[in-house]
């Protein structure tokens, strides 16, 4: 990319946060890109468990129909799993291509259930026993270990925990998201004067004060879990241009996408968090097509601190939970495959009799990305993740 167009290209982004300098790129060699979903996603509404009865028991108001059973069944992807509709056409036309392949059973031995705490668990890429507090990141170490191969970057308000304590200046470039609350006051008055004069004119102003309530608590939770990142819609619309600086400047990247804390009113194939994984699928698949050629050099994984309850809760919603699904995808992955340990989706097999078990522990299947992308030996696969033997799961 020539000086000019790069200028050009940095005027048109948002403000760049740099500690120091920006990081002249190597002209090839391989990408990646870390998306953080803060706020703990649920994800049995991107990979459906369709072949477990128990799930459509445990799910009778949200779960996603089965294969073949009207326009908002999911996608059958084997005899187990099955895609949402809402990515049906942007991560379902890669993992047609071959170049998306999910881990479900995914996730880090954290089980405080604590947004906070299982966010810095994942980001450390430390155990608890071996970790000092948290001001070392397993994307610095990477970088560190990768050297000047690795040109990071990442499109966060502040610099996350991830690239922190590592050598070296990392610039930031923050991508900023909004929220929305459950009734604007004109709507609230509207309900109201509908019922003003009438025997429900009361418990219609209390219920409609609660659900404010409630909805402004479970939006600061979802802020705050959050901590910062671009909502999925701001992601959607952004990628194009994170893709121009990852093809053209930066070779190590990670981006936060929040609001994916869904308590209440989850939805089933339609709703919020449908509308979520629809605009992730999309700035997923814009991301791809952005990188051009370079797009067979890259490998992206969507990761989340921790996944959702089994169960619905009484909300139609889920809580905090522990095993996930990671996704991956790339050029050149070894897609259209769903890897790592897995086991029946039975209650029986339910971790705490509520949450999927985590089989495969993301510092070992990263351990196992990183040796194949960049030929890490194992020394340098432990000063990334200390104590974590590589798990190559054959991604690329």
């Amino acid at each position: 990319m020539q000086r000019r167009a790069f200028l050009k290209t940095l005027a048109a982004l948002p403000a760049l946060g740099v500690a120091g300098r920006l990081f002249a790129a190597p002209t090839s060699g391989p990408r990646f890109l870390l998306v953080f979903l803060r706020g703990g996603y649920d994800s049995n509404h991107l990979l459906v468990p369709y072949a477990s009865d128990f799930y459509y028991e445990a799910r009778p108001h949200i779960a996603i129909a089965r294969p073949g059973s009207g326009a908002d069944a999911a996608t059958r992807l084997d005899d187990a799993w099955a895609l949402a509709p809402a990515v049906h056409d942007s991560l379902g036309a890669l993992y047609a291509q071959r170049q998306v392949a999910f881990v479900p059973f995914a996730g880090t031995d954290d089980l405080s259930r604590s947004h906070f705490e299982t966010q810095d668990d994942v980001e450390s890429g430390e155990t608890a026993a071996q970790r000092h507090g948290f001001h070392s990141g397993f994307m610095a170490r990477l970088a560190g270990v990768l050297g000047r191969q690795a040109a990071p970057i990442a499109f966060t308000r502040s610099l996350p925990l991830s690239f922190q304590g590592g050598h070296g200046d990392i610039p930031n470039l923050s991508l900023r998201g909004r929220t929305r609350a459950a009734f604007t006051p004109r709507q609230v008055d509207l309900l109201q004067a509908m019922y003003e004069g009438t025997p429900l004119q009361a418990p219609v102003r209390d219920g409609l004060k609660l659900r404010q309530q409630v909805a402004g608590k479970f939006a600061e939770e979802m802020v705050h879990a959050s901590r910062g990142a671009v909502n999925p819609g701001g992601f959607a619309t952004e990628t194009a241009r994170i893709a121009t600086l990852m093809r053209d400047q930066f070779r190590l990247g990670f981006v936060d996408v929040g609001g994916w804390d869904t308590h209440v009113n989850q939805g089933d194939a339609r709703g919020v968090l449908a509308n979520n994984l629809a605009n992730l699928g999309r700035g997923l698949e814009a991301f791809a097509r952005g990188m051009g050629d370079e797009w067979k050099h890259t490998v992206v994984a969507v990761i989340s601190e921790f996944g959702r309850t089994f169960r619905e809760n009484g909300d139609r919603g889920t809580d905090h939970g522990h095993g996930t699904v990671y996704t991956f995808l790339g050029g050149a992955l070894r897609g259209g495959r769903i890897l790592g340990e897995q086991r029946a989706v039975t209650r029986a097999n339910l971790l705490q009799d509520r949450d999927y078990p985590v089989l495969n522990n993301y510092r070992a299947v990263f351990g196992g990305l990183f040796q194949r992308l960049w030929g890490l030996s194992d020394e340098h696969v432990n000063q990334v993740f200390p104590g974590a033997p590589p798990r190559d799961l054959g991604l690329v």
